[in-house]
Parts: C-alpha cells; sequence; structure tokens
C-alpha cells in the first residue's frame, strides 16, 4: 500500500477569517472550496503540489454558521471546546493532515493491528463547477484527530481528485515534520500504510509544515493544539 500526503488542515474561527490569515501569511489568497453538509462545515482550497507531493493541496476549514452536522461531532476535533478557544484567541492554525490510500478500509485494518482506532470509512462528497467530487473519510464517532493531530486522517477518493481543477498558487509544500511522544507508534503506523514524506520525531506534539510562498519560506506549526 502506497499512501500520500493528501492535504494539510488549517481550521479557522471563520471561513473569512481564515482566507484573510492564508493571504497575510503565504502572500495569497485562498482559492473556492465548498460546503459540506455532513459535517456542517465549508473551506477554501489552494495547491501546495510538487514533484515529491503530486496532488497536494492546502485547506482552510471552519464551522459554516447555521449549519447543523448530521453527525454528532464534526472532523478534525472542530467541536472541540479547547480547539475552538485557541482559534478565537489566537487565530487560524495548522491542526492536522490528511493521507491519500487506495484502499482505505485496509489501511484502516492495518492500523487497528497497532491499537489505533481511527473510525470508520464514511462516505462524502460536495459539488463543485465540474461535478460532484465523492471520496470515503476515516471520522471517528467522537470527531478526534489522535495523537494531536498528527497522526492523519485516510482518504481515499474517487474517479476524481480536487487538486487537478486547481491552478498553481506560488506556494509549494517543502517539508512535513510529524512530532510526538509516542514516536514509535507513529513511525509503525506511517510504515504500514507505506506512508513517505512525513519525517518523524520524538518530543512534544507539533505538527510543521514547510511552505515556499511568494513571501519566502514559511514554517506553519500545530504546537500540539
Amino acid at each position: 500500500m502506497a499512501a500520500r500526503i493528501d492535504h494539510i488542515v488549517v481550521a479557522a474561527a471563520s471561513l473569512e477569517q481564515g482566507a484573510a490569515w492564508c493571504e497575510a501569511t503565504l502572500g495569497v489568497l485562498p482559492g473556492p472550496g465548498g460546503e459540506h453538509p455532513l459535517m456542517g462545515t465549508h473551506n477554501r482550497l489552494l495547491r501546495i503540489a510538487t514533484v515529491d507531493h503530486p496532488r497536494a493541496y492546502f485547506e482552510i476549514i471552519a464551522v459554516q454558521p447555521g449549519r447543523q452536522p448530521q453527525r454528532r461531532r464534526r472532523w478534525f476535533d472542530l467541536d472541540d471546546e479547547s480547539l475552538r478557544d485557541a482559534l478565537a484567541r489566537q487565530g487560524p492554525r495548522l491542526v492536522h493532515f490528511v493521507a491519500s490510500v487506495p484502499d482505505v478500509r485496509s489501511a484502516l485494518a492495518s492500523w487497528q493491528k497497532l491499537g489505533l482506532d481511527r473510525g470508520e470509512p464514511v462516505a462524502a462528497s460536495r459539488m463543485t463547477p465540474r461535478g460532484e467530487l465523492s471520496w470515503q473519510i476515516s471520522v471517528r464517532e467522537d470527531g478526534q484527530r489522535l495523537l494531536q493531530g498528527v497522526l492523519p486522517t485516510l482518504i481515499q477518493w474517487g474517479e476524481v481528485h480536487p487538486a487537478s481543477a486547481m491552478p498553481e498558487s506560488g506556494v509549494t509544500l517543502q517539508g512535513l515534520t510529524a512530532t510526538h511522544p509516542e514516536a514509535t507508534t507513529l513511525r509503525a503506523a506511517f510504515e504500514s500504510i507505506g506512508l513517505g514524506g512525513v519525517a518523524v520525531k520524538n518530543g512534544s506534539a507539533n505538527l510543521c509544515a514547510v511552505l515556499d510562498t511568494p513571501k519566502g519560506r514559511i514554517k506553519l506549526a500545530s504546537e500540539g493544539i
């Protein structure tokens, strides 16, 4: 099984704040995204692909005002009070990343053997100007990311990948590092699904993305949030 970095996730208190932060921090406005009726969220997207990460993109996501999720809890810990409080006080933050796999059920089963319950595959979709995007994504009932966000959510795309319709942004992903006290477990989880391109270090929980941008090289960190 060969997993790849699919996208990195920046959460924001509102999508407007996330877009403004992106322009101020990276020097570019994010492109359009869409709505997720299943989760009561919406997003904006930015292509960050390179030769090493050919379909990578950048997602800014926020709870959609007035939209209730169809599940008990939203994905990416977006219903967690401590996360919401941090976003309200400190602004948008890198919180997670998503890895694409050819067979999400098989990948989740390999993690179950390691004692990692990443949830069951959930079918999701959203409309785009080019038609419907569909995918299966691992989401726990409690919405938790696990290991403070450094263990990725897993996604299996349908026939179309969103990055194929995204224009070049001038921003590229140069590196992704996952740091955690349980680095041995994390490394085993990555190896079991064939995920490369992510450095693993032992230490305090942190996800760090290095991006080349119109403003120069930028580092984004989750800082254990």
